[in-house]
């Protein structure tokens, strides 16, 4: 994970990449586990169809940005929501982020799309009432939602651990994911304010809405799953045998509850897969213009085919949900004639980012489809068929 933040980050906390970053870094992503049933295996190396998933969708997240030109956009919002609908084909759209005005409307765009909503607000580097507060209106809203027709879950957070402070030591993000490298933080105190504080949650959470709640913890995470209705994990995990992920995933089927794959996706470069969460790594913030390291190539392809492959996996095992991770990232513009600059390289996005004029932080840009995008188009369409 990068060690210090960019210019551009440093007065906010680090920004959700970063936090995906730290979580890999810090072990948390999961280890490999040796392979599962022939048949498990089978079905995933080949693609037949399994069982299926209920909810097919993507992860869009709201914010302020990193600049003007790249901030939550109620107009621009509206017609990300239509692609998502109409274009990817997908039915789930989890609205995840900070500030309730933004959250609220994408989440409204979202259920008048017809689209299932999967409503998780993420205010991070905040003291824990407003935490919890920013999730009670989130959650009130949610509610009224529900109760006028909209298909609607409520998920009170992410990777508390990382977000919320009091948890770790450190006021921010960084200073915590640091304390845990160093072994600064003791590890079973850490885990009794993070359940405590996931309790605290999820009692928020079931005073105000009163459909399915969830959480999307990290994959290593302790969770007393007995608070929630789905179990909701953040995935990034890396195995050359499909089985393998059938195994490493049974582990969170063990609650008897549906199993929700709140994040799953990787960066657009050869070699990303591997990498997991730390794929934001490759960029170096210390140059400026920031610039990708390690001669790296390009490759929407392999981000393409690692969507499918574990789309596959958990439509073998007939999964509640995935969402992949995530629609836009739109502080990491791509720049076809310059790899050393191009910052979706480092992007989990299956959108990329173009500016009118290249390499001006001020220029008006749309964003392209990646061939994840159209891959998981494809698959979307024909489940839906």
């Amino acid at each position: 994970m990068e060690k210090k933040p960019s210019r551009s980050t440093e007065d906010r906390g680090i920004s959700r990449a970063r936090f995906l970053a730290g979580a890999a870094a810090l072990g948390l992503a999961g280890a490999a586990l040796p392979a599962t049933g022939a048949q498990a295996a089978a079905d995933t190396r080949t693609g037949r169809p399994g069982r299926g998933l209920t909810r097919r969708g993507v992860v869009y997240t709201v914010g302020a940005g990193e600049t003007p030109g790249t901030a939550w956009d109620p107009a621009r919002m509206r017609a990300d929501i239509r692609a998502v609908r109409r274009d990817l084909h997908a039915d789930t759209v989890d609205v995840t982020g900070d500030g309730v005005e933004r959250l609220t409307a994408t989440a409204a765009e979202a259920a008048e799309r017809g689209l299932h909503v999967w409503l998780q607000p993420t205010l991070g580097d905040a003291p824990q009432r407003e935490i919890l507060e920013h999730l009670a209106e989130c959650g009130r809203f949610a509610e009224r939602l529900r109760r006028h027709g909209a298909s609607v879950e409520l998920s009170v957070g992410c990777e508390f651990w990382l977000f919320v402070p009091g948890i770790v030591p450190g006021e921010t993000a960084q200073e915590r994911i640091e304390n845990l490298q160093t072994g600064t933080a003791d590890p079973e105190q850490v885990q009794r304010r993070l359940t405590a504080f996931t309790a605290r949650a999820a009692a928020v959470g079931r005073s105000v809405f009163d459909g399915r709640l969830s959480y999307a913890a990290a994959q290593d995470d302790e969770v007393d799953w007995t608070l929630f209705d789905v179990v909701g994990i953040d995935y990034y995990s890396y195995h050359q045998d499909p089985a393998d992920y059938v195994r490493e995933l049974r582990r969170y089927l063990r609650w008897g509850k549906p199993l929700a794959i709140t994040e799953f996706g990787t960066c657009t470069y050869a070699g990303a897969p591997q990498a997991g969460g730390m794929g934001w790594s490759v960029v170096d913030y210390d140059k400026d213009p920031p610039e990708i390291k390690g001669g790296l190539v390009r490759s929407e392809h392999t981000q393409a085919a690692y969507l499918t492959d574990l789309l596959a996996v958990f439509e073998s095992m007939g999964l509640y949900a995935a969402m992949a991770f995530e629609f836009l990232t739109a502080d990491a513009p791509h720049l076809a004639d310059d790899p050393l600059h191009d910052l979706d390289m480092a992007s989990y996005a299956i959108t990329k980012p173009v500016r009118d004029r290249p390499g001006d932080p001020a220029s008006p840009w749309h964003w392209e489809p990646k061939e994840a995008f159209h891959a998981l188009s494809r698959r979307y369409a024909r489940a839906a068929c």
